[in-house]
């Protein structure tokens, strides 16, 4: 994943733009990047391998090297961004947030009409090159950009820095992520996330709408192309990706994720009894307000039976080696023996993926003396691995622990019937439950339903999408 921000004012944008930046580290963990525009120096732009080292550490010199009153930044899991661009159109810097699937196709023909790209290691393209050469190859940046989001198979939100010193933003033509303006007494700001500029005196003037593309000034905002009618913001930013002080489309991360865990357990205890229950508990870091709506709606009490250590072990440090990884992984739970030993405990977590990490958890408890534990999903079970964000943290489908269940109860049979295996009052679909509830040891398990899920969020589910859920567009 990944997220960006930026900011053109009358004064220095580039200390917002690091701090604005920052705050979007929760959606990625390898690069982090910044480009301004100065009148007197041109373009300037910095990136940073993330992976070990926080993004300000890497940072904080830029704060004395880089000028400029507008500027972009970004976090990303992907390839290295911002790039810098010549072209007939002029020279700006680029940040894209999203996936092309169809990039070889694209690669193909813009190398058949004597286009060229600069190769990184592996012969790998970089995707931001990929985008800027589809924006160049018409007769300006609106029409460039329209082209390309009509080109790419997948998602791009594009943040683009001109030579003139503006930034044009643009949607996804789905909207499937967000994209918000913010204002200040001197300027203006796009951010994935508008929590960001809100706490660096920013206030909010908009989202932009499915494919809309705008330019920011100082001074205004320009719409270049208004709105597209369909739009399919993914459901799983609530459940998951989203920052706990975000809003989408008006509707609060934290507030959903409670009302989300409230919905689910008012549905659970038509068909599962929890009055047995010692504690209700959240798998943290996300999982955990899902737990505390749980709880509430069950009136069973909320409890941290572990806590996760972050000082030392920060989310973006992960050894190379399995064995290492794995070590790192138990270090960084922390059991709270009175909330563990001899209790009864029914863990919450967004979401239910491949289960290596669930299962280590559970294993976890049961060795500080659990006396069961009990799980839940706060969506619905994945049955398709994303192919327009990549949120389902897999590269394919049969990573997944739904589908590998599938497989072993059913064969090749079991992708015939996904609906059913979803659905949990259906033969398959107890089956699969029970089948994983053996294999992690689970004492029972349950998954939101996708109509709970709709319900938390809150606006009309045709603006949606719910594809890792249900495989439809």
């Amino acid at each position: 994943m990944g997220g960006f921000f930026g900011s053109v004012k009358k004064s220095s944008a580039v200390f917002d733009v690091f701090l604005g930046t920052d705050y979007h580290c929760h959606l990625g963990t390898k690069r982090g990047g910044m480009a301004a525009y100065d009148a007197n120096i041109g373009l300037q732009r910095e990136i940073h391998n993330i992976e070990n080292a926080p993004f300000r550490t890497k940072f904080e010199r830029v704060l004395n090297d880089m000028s400029g009153n507008a500027a972009i930044g970004c976090i990303s899991d992907t390839d290295p961004q911002p790039l810098l661009t010549v072209s007939r159109l002029g020279t700006y810097a680029i940040c894209t947030i999203g996936i092309i699937n169809n990039s070889e196709q694209i690669k193909k023909d813009i190398l058949s009409r004597g286009g060229y790209f600069d190769a990184m290691t592996g012969s790998k393209v970089n995707s931001n090159e990929i985008i800027a050469a589809l924006i160049n190859s018409k007769d300006s940046y609106l029409e460039g950009i329209r082209y390309a989001q009509e080109q790419v198979d997948g998602t791009a939100s594009i943040l683009l820095l001109t030579d003139k010193g503006t930034i044009i933003a643009a949607r996804d033509k789905f909207g499937r992520l967000p994209v918000h303006i913010g204002s200040c007494d001197d300027g203006y700001c796009v951010s994935f996330e508008n929590f960001a500029y809100r706490k660096l005196g920013y206030s909010d003037v908009r989202e932009l709408g499915a494919g809309e593309i705008v330019e920011i000034s100082a001074d205004k905002i320009t719409q270049l192309s208004p709105p597209r009618e369909k739009m399919r913001i993914c459901a799983f930013l609530w459940s998951y990706y989203g920052y706990p002080t975000s809003s989408y489309e008006g509707v609060n991360v934290e507030v959903m994720r409670c009302k989300n865990g409230e919905i689910f357990a008012k549905n659970d205890a038509k068909t599962h009894d929890v009055h047995d229950i010692d504690y209700v508990g959240g798998v943290p870091d996300s999982g955990t307000p899902h737990a505390i709506g749980y709880a509430n709606a069950s009136k069973v009490p909320f409890a941290r039976p572990y806590i996760k250590y972050t000082p030392t072990w920060s989310r973006s440090f992960m050894p190379v080696n399995q064995t290492e990884r794995n070590r790192v992984a138990k270090m960084k739970l922390i059991p709270v023996h009175e909330f563990i030993e001899g209790k009864k405990l029914l863990l919450v977590d967004d979401s239910i993926v491949r289960g290596t990490q669930l299962k280590e958890t559970v294993e976890f408890l049961y060795s500080h003396g659990a006396k069961a534990v009990h799980m839940r999903s706060a969506c619905p079970p994945i049955m398709y691995g994303c192919k327009y964000l990549n949120f389902s943290r897999s590269s394919g489908d049969m990573d997944l622990i739904t589908r590998r269940t599938m497989m072993e109860l059913e064969g090749e049979e079991a992708v015939n019937h996904i609906e059913e295996y979803s659905n949990s009052e259906t033969p398959r679909g107890k089956a699969m439950r029970q089948a994983i509830c053996d294999k992690f040891k689970f004492e029972s398990l349950e998954f939101q339903s996708l109509e709970g899920l709709i319900e938390a969020i809150g606006i009309e589910p045709c603006k949606l999408c719910t594809y890792c859920w249900t495989g439809k567009e």
